[in-house]
């Protein structure tokens, strides 16, 4: 048996000067995965997926209040008027379901969790 051989199929990947990538999706974002503009609660809200290789900190989902552990591919959004500090790291899961989820009380870090 000859041993496998990993070849690249096909060449360079066309360049979509309108604005998506080669895969259609829109606005590929320099720190990997890609931005799209989604409405929720009567605003845009600028959405960056964000792969395992790009996630690099802890960061607290909003959604569920849990945490998200580095290299655990999330979601970043923020109003698209918004500023840096407006950005949340959601788990893809909450963010699908924030409309079906409860308002949920925020609780400060050494309050109990009962």
């Amino acid at each position: 048996m000859s041993p496998r051989r990993n070849r690249q199929h096909g060449g360079a990947k066309p360049i979509d000067r309108t604005g998506g990538d080669h895969y259609g999706r829109m606005g590929a974002s320099p720190g990997g995965g890609w931005e799209t503009t989604e409405e929720w609660r009567g605003e845009d809200w600028a959405v960056r997926h964000v792969g395992g290789g790009g996630a690099a900190k802890h960061y607290r989902c909003p959604g569920c209040d849990q945490e998200i552990p580095p290299g655990v591919p999330h979601v970043v959004a923020w109003p698209q008027h918004g500023d840096v500090d407006d950005r949340r790291h959601w788990h893809k899961a909450c963010w699908n379901a924030r409309d079906r989820r409860s308002a949920r009380l925020q609780r400060s870090r050494n309050a109990p969790r009962y």
